[in-house]
C-alpha cells in the first residue's frame, strides 16, 4: 500500500526513509503530482525545478541505501522564496523590471541545506521583489483553505506550499511581516528569527536595516530542526519544562481592527492557556500605528535606494503599486528616516525591559482572516501590521502559530520572545501548541 506522504511531518518522513516505507524518491514524486494537481489554481511556484528536484531525491534515495546519512533534513523537500539564488536556477523575483537571473552559487541559506542533504523543490511565487503588491505577469498566490483569497504575502507562494501539503518546509523574508501574515493566512508556522540570526546572503534585499530571513513549517519542532541545520550555533529547540510568563500586548489583543471571527479564536486560546495555569500579564507596547508609520519611514527609503537604479532605466517594469512604493520612498526626508532610527533604538530598549520579566508575549498576528487580495502597503500604516512590526523594529524573533478553528479560515497567534532567544520561543510554542491541541 503506498503511502500518503503529503502531510507528514519532518520526523516522520525521517523516519518512513529509514524504515525503508517510502523514499525521497517517492515523497517527491508525490509532491509534484500533488503539485500538478493543484496548479495554477494555487499560483504557488514559479519555477518548480521539476527536473532538479528528482535528480537530488534520486541521488539522496542511493545515499541513504549506500549508508551515508546527512541528519535530519535529508531527503526533506524544501521550497525557496525566489528572491534567494539557487545555483544555475533563474530568479525572477516576480517581477518584470529586470530579467529573471541565474544565480553562480547557493545563497549561504541554500548551501546549508543542500549540505545537509534537503531538496531543493522549486522558487515560490511572491510579491514583486517581495516590496509591494502581486504582479500581474505573475499574479497572487491563492489560500489553499480557500482559492478566492489570498495566501498573503510577499511570502505567499513559501506558505501556500506549506500548508497545501506539497513540501514540509519553505524559506521566506520579513521586513515588516512578510512571513507571519501569510502563516496566519494559511494556518501554518510561520518564524521570523532574530536579527541577523540567519545570513542573508545571496537574498536580494528590501530594507537592511529591517530584513529577516526565516521560514515555514506545520509545526514548532519541524521550524525547531531547519533552524538548527540554518543557524548550526544552536541546537533544536525542545519542549519547555518550566511555568511559561506570558504577556498579552493589549494594545494589539485589544485593537479595534481586530474582528468578530479573529476575537473568537484568541479569546478560546487565552481561556486555554489560563486553564492549563499559564500566567498571563496585560504589558504595553507603543502605539501600533506610531510602530508601523515608523517601520515605513524605515522601509520604503531603503527600498527606493536599493531600487534607484532600475528605476530609473526600466520604471515601466515594474507592477504599479511597487512603482508608487518606491517613489514614495524618494520624498521621505532625511531627518524622518533619522528619527524613525531613533525610534526604533528606544523601542529596542523598551521591549528589551519589558522582557526582562517574561518568556514571550502574545499577540493576534494579524487582525482577520485572508481577504481576497492582498492589501496594499499603505505609506501611512495600515491595519494589517499593528501587531508584526514590533518584531522587526526590535529584532526579536517572532513565530505565527496556528489556532485550530473547526470549518473557518486560519487565525494566527503571534507570540514574540527577548532578542538571540529563538530556541526558547520555538521550544514555548512547542508547548503551547500542545495545550491548544489537547483542548481543541
Amino acid at each position: 500500500m503506498t503511502i500518503d506522504t503529503a502531510f507528514l511531518s519532518v520526523g516522520e518522513l525521517a523516519a518512513g526513509y529509514r524504515s525503508g516505507a517510502f523514499t525521497p524518491l517517492d515523497a517527491c514524486r508525490q509532491a509534484q503530482d500533488r503539485l500538478a494537481r493543484l496548479e495554477p489554481d494555487l499560483n504557488a511556484f514559479i519555477e518548480p525545478m521539476t527536473t532538479e528536484v528528482l535528480d537530488q531525491a534520486k541521488r539522496l534515495t542511493q545515499e541513504l541505501r549506500q549508508g551515508r546519512d546527512r541528519g535530519p533534513l535529508h531527503g526533506i523537500p524544501v521550497a525557496i522564496k525566489d528572491i534567494i539564488d539557487v545555483a544555475d536556477v533563474r530568479t525572477t523575483f516576480a517581477t518584470k523590471a529586470v530579467p529573471p537571473r541565474h544565480a553562480a552559487r547557493d545563497a549561504e541559506c541554500v548551501a546549508r541545506l543542500r549540505a545537509a542533504g534537503a531538496i531543493l523543490f522549486g522558487k515560490t511565487n511572491l510579491l514583486e521583489f517581495a516590496a509591494g503588491v502581486a504582479h500581474p505577469a505573475f499574479g497572487q498566490t491563492n489560500n489553499p483553505h480557500d482559492r478566492s483569497r489570498t495566501a498573503g504575502g510577499s511570502s505567499g507562494g513559501s506558505a501556500a506550499a506549506v500548508a497545501a501539503g506539497i513540501v514540509p518546509l519553505a524559506l521566506g523574508t520579513d521586513t515588516g511581516g512578510s512571513i507571519r501574515a501569510p502563516a496566519a493566512y494559511c494556518g501554518v508556522i510561520g518564524f521570523k528569527p532574530s536579527f541577523a540570526a540567519l545570513s542573508l546572503d545571496g537574498v536580494y534585499p528590501l530594507s537592511p536595516s529591517l530584513d529577516h530571513l526565516g521560514l515555514f513549517a506545520r509545526s514548532s519542532a519541524d521550524a525547531s530542526i531547519a533552524f538548527s541545520i540554518l543557524n548550526p550555533g544552536v541546537a533544536p529547540a525542545r519542549p519547555s519544562r518550566k511555568p511559561l510568563r506570558l504577556g498579552i500586548v493589549g494594545n494589539q489583543w485589544n485593537h479595534r481592527a481586530v474582528q468578530a471571527e479573529v476575537r473568537a479564536a484568541l479569546d478560546a486560546a487565552r481561556l486555554s492557556l489560563e486553564r492549563a495555569g499559564v500566567p498571563l500579564t496585560e504589558i504595553q507596547l507603543p502605539d501600533p500605528a506610531e510602530m508601523a508609520a515608523a517601520l515605513l519611514d524605515i522601509l520604503m527609503p531603503e527600498a527606493a535606494a536599493i531600487h534607484r537604479s532600475t528605476m530609473a532605466k526600466s520604471a515601466d517594469g515594474f507592477a504599479p503599486g511597487t512603482r508608487d512604493l518606491l517613489e514614495t520612498g524618494t520624498t521621505i526626508l532625511a531627518t524622518r528616516y533619522i528619527e524613525a532610527i531613533e525610534k526604533q533604538r528606544r523601542w529596542f530598549s523598551a521591549f528589551e525591559s519589558v522582557m526582562a520579566d517574561l518568556d514571550a508575549v502574545i499577540a493576534p498576528t494579524v487582525p482577520f482572516t485572508a481577504p481576497d487580495t492582498d492589501p496594499a502597503l499603505s505609506t501611512e500604516g495600515d491595519d494589517e501590521i499593528i501587531s508584526l512590526t514590533h518584531a522587526n523594529l526590535t529584532g526579536a524573533p517572532s513565530v505565527s502559530l496556528p489556532l485550530r478553528t473547526q470549518g473557518a479560515m486560519p487565525v494566527g497567534l503571534m507570540l514574540t520572545a527577548a532578542r538571540n532567544r529563538d530556541s526558547d520561543l520555538l521550544s514555548i510554542c512547542e508547548t503551547i501548541e500542545g495545550i491548544l491541541s489537547h483542548t481543541a
